[in-house]
């Protein structure tokens, strides 16, 4: 009999620090950028980025930290396994997900900063339609190995949340393989986003892989499933995902989300929000929302609606990660979990 889990959700990404800046087209223009994308740079890129960024913004990130911390905000129990340096960013990190409510015990990267692997940072630049396209330098967000991987923690998880930017190191990818064996040996579930269209394309035959191998729930946007499935028929390839695990969500933008499981689909349209200020974070709290709704026994609809729900919040404001108790947005909404 599988024991009742301690955390709902546990979360395995990139543990990063976001520096988010207002920009206009021409900047991103003049820096070589493709707007609304994700790319990789070493140390001096995202120094020279930094320098002639605005002043901004500097907030605790990372696509699956956020998320974790999405679930806290919603009264739910998570659990996070990254990576940072020992340094000064470092305990910004630590402290800021540790306030969250959220368990995070990873050990931090000694003498990371002599090694070139400080703890990591992520350049946001967003622009006037609240568009945002990153450099992140990865630091020592990107020595996480199977190490780091506690069964334990994994194990009394209801859902193990893998984060794809972790795809690109091959140390990170099986550490992946090795939390999803933990959380599939203790009968718990496995899901995983995919992210970025770039690491999709950088990634796309081991990505099905390891998503027929050892997926239970996938989350995508709308261009990442195209990428996945090399087509722009979404009917299409959202079929062939759903066909492939237990339930297949995809964010759509303005237009809300689907989500499939078995013959089972729903479609959830996007909460309404007054006016969209920064897009940062947004589908990070659409998966807090849904996998916590999954992991509380929600049906489908009611799980997208907390998704929804919380990716609204985050896009009102500037930065990643929620502002005001989801949970009292939720009560209010008539969204009560279990």
């Amino acid at each position: 009999m599988t024991q009742l889990p301690t955390y709902d959700v546990c979360a395995v990404g990139n543990a990063i620090v976001d520096v988010l800046a207002p920009c206009e087209p021409a900047f991103l223009e003049a820096q070589g950028l493709v707007a609304g994308s994700m790319q990789l740079v070493d140390a001096q890129q995202s120094a020279a980025l930094y320098a002639a960024m605005q002043a901004g913004v500097e907030a605790s990130g990372g696509s699956a930290g956020n998320t974790v911390a999405g679930v806290g905000s919603l009264g739910g129990r998570a659990a996070y396994i990254g990576k940072v340096a020992d340094d000064q960013l470092g305990g910004v990190f630590t402290h800021d997900i540790t306030a969250a409510g959220v368990h995070f015990a990873t050990p931090p990267l000694k003498d990371g900063a002599s090694t070139g692997h400080a703890t990591g940072v992520c350049m946001i630049n967003v622009t006037p339609d609240a568009q945002r396209t990153m450099c992140t330098f990865l630091g020592a967000a990107n020595q996480l190995t199977t190490a780091d991987i506690d069964p334990a923690v994994v194990g009394a998880s209801a859902i193990v949340y893998l984060e794809g930017y972790l795809f690109d190191p091959a140390p990170a990818r099986a550490a992946f393989e090795a939390a999803a064996a933990a959380a599939h040996a203790a009968g718990r579930k496995v899901a995983i986003t995919l992210s970025d269209t770039f690491v999709v394309a950088r990634w796309r035959a081991e990505l099905l892989a390891f998503i027929e191998a050892s997926a239970d729930i996938v989350l995508a946007n709308e261009a990442e499933l195209a990428a996945l499935f090399e087509t722009e028929d979404f009917d299409a390839a959202a079929a062939r995902l759903a066909s492939m695990v237990d339930v297949a969500a995809v964010t759509r933008g303005a237009e809300g989300s689907v989500v499939i499981s078995g013959d089972q689909r729903v479609a959830v349209p996007a909460a309404p929000v007054d006016k969209v200020i920064d897009t940062t974070g947004a589908g990070d709290q659409y998966a807090a929302g849904l996998l916590l709704g999954l992991a509380r026994g929600l049906s489908l609809e009611d799980s997208a609606k907390l998704g929804s729900l919380a990716a609204s919040e985050v896009i009102a404001h500037w930065g990643p990660r929620p502002m005001t108790s989801l949970e009292t947005l939720a009560k209010d909404a008539g969204l009560v979990l279990g």
